[in-house]
């Protein structure tokens, strides 16, 4: 079969039993007819359920009409992983079928089943994903930025030092940048993004796929001034464009500051180069207040 092939069902849809092994399933980022009919099919049939919320599986089900029966429901999560993952572990040397089911997109991804998956293949039991919601690529899709190629660098650190390290270290990948963030902490993610980024084109995603889902776009100092004085709730991904080519050398940078520094304060100059400059505004200020000490 080749990539853009369609294979016909081979388990599931003749009433045949769910194969044995870890079956992982992508479940709704928010709407939950998104949910793709292979997944219903496993929830439907598989002979153990964990999920790392069972509330939110168990209204999943509810709503589409998949009684859990006798069937065990565990639930496994950061906090219980080395409790209940031998017994799902044990289910599968038994040969039965186990699925997951994260709380909400493609497990693995921000989730706690990487451990689960880990000693799943290495104690030899087939792993199986059922594809389908995902925020990084629902964000990816309406952020309009380029998805040739991108990095998933999930949630940012939440205290200011290790956040800007931690963008300052991604700040040379070639590759647009999508992360994971808490609503409570979007406006402060923003401003770092600024000063270690600098004037990238990005989307702030809020809510995807559900009822007030929003997707604000424009340069990463615009959005943190956007979003400075803002309450903000729900879900959000952020999307930003990879590093532009480098468009100026120290002598350029050198020439905007002294003539920027004439009419305006370090912060103001610094600010109006790296837009215009297209470099970190972080790395603009340090030059600025370089320049004003060698005066």
């Amino acid at each position: 079969m080749t990539i853009g092939e369609a294979e016909p069902d081979a388990d599931l849809g003749g009433g045949r039993p769910l194969e044995a092994g870890l079956h992982f399933i992508a479940t709704p980022i928010g709407a939950a007819r998104d949910i793709t009919l292979r997944a219903l099919d496993i929830l439907r049939t598989a002979d153990v359920l964990a999920a790392e919320d069972t509330r939110t599986l168990r209204h999943l089900m509810e709503i589409h009409g998949i009684p859990l029966g006798s069937r065990p429901l565990v639930a496994y999560h950061d906090h219980n992983g080395e409790v209940a993952r031998p017994r799902l572990l044990r289910a599968l040397a038994e040969g039965r079928s186990v699925a997951y089911a994260s709380e909400a997109g493609t497990p693995l991804v921000a989730d706690p089943g990487f451990q689960l998956a880990r000693a799943a293949i290495a104690e030899g039991h087939r792993v199986l994903a059922a594809p389908g919601p995902s925020a990084v690529l629902a964000a990816l899709t309406v952020s309009g930025l380029p998805t040739d190629r991108f990095l998933f660098a999930g949630f940012p650190p939440a205290t200011a030092s290790a956040r800007r390290k931690f963008l300052a270290e991604l700040a040379a990948v070639p590759a647009t940048l999508v992360f994971y963030e808490s609503p409570r902490r979007v406006s402060r993610t923003l401003e770092d993004m600024a000063l270690e980024l600098g004037n990238r084109e990005a989307a702030v995603c809020r809510e995807l796929t559900k009822r007030f889902e929003e997707v604000s776009r424009g340069p990463v100092p615009d959005l943190a001034e956007a979003f400075r004085d803002r309450s903000v709730k729900g879900e959000i991904v952020i999307v930003v464009d990879r590093a532009p080519p480098v468009k100026a050398g120290a002598e350029e940078l050198e020439v905007a500051l002294s003539e920027a520094l004439e009419t305006m304060s370090v912060k103001e100059a610094a600010a109006a180069v790296a837009g215009r400059l297209g470099l970190a505004r972080r790395d603009v200020y340090q030059a600025a207040l370089r320049l004003t000490e060698e005066r």
